[in-house]
């Protein structure tokens, strides 16, 4: 359901540790979390205007001291967010990095 994120965007990190243990997240990892669902084409239990689409909905999740943060929560999830947004100029959007 997810992978690290690092200087590559699937930055690479071990899941057991030189124990051989589960890896365990520590203040400053960033993982994602990515929920999908994605339909064969050519699949006759599927209805035909959702064969060969996939739908993915990501958070990526900064570990903290007392937590975690999610990097991405003004990204727009809802159904209706999502078309509110698709019916906007591109050029409305801005990134802010910090």
């Amino acid at each position: 359901t997810g992978h690290w994120l690092g200087l590559d965007v699937h930055d690479t990190c071990p899941y057991l540790n030189e124990e051989l243990k589960d890896t365990v997240f520590e203040p400053g990892m960033i993982f994602t979390c990515e929920p999908g669902l994605y339909f064969p084409k050519n699949d006759s239990k599927v209805p035909d205007k959702y064969q060969g689409i996939g739908v993915r909905i990501e958070d990526d999740i900064l570990i903290t001291e007392k937590g975690h943060e999610n990097l991405s929560s003004m990204i727009p999830k809802e159904i209706t967010e999502v078309e509110q947004a698709c019916q906007k100029d591109p050029s409305a959007f801005s990134l802010s990095f910090y």
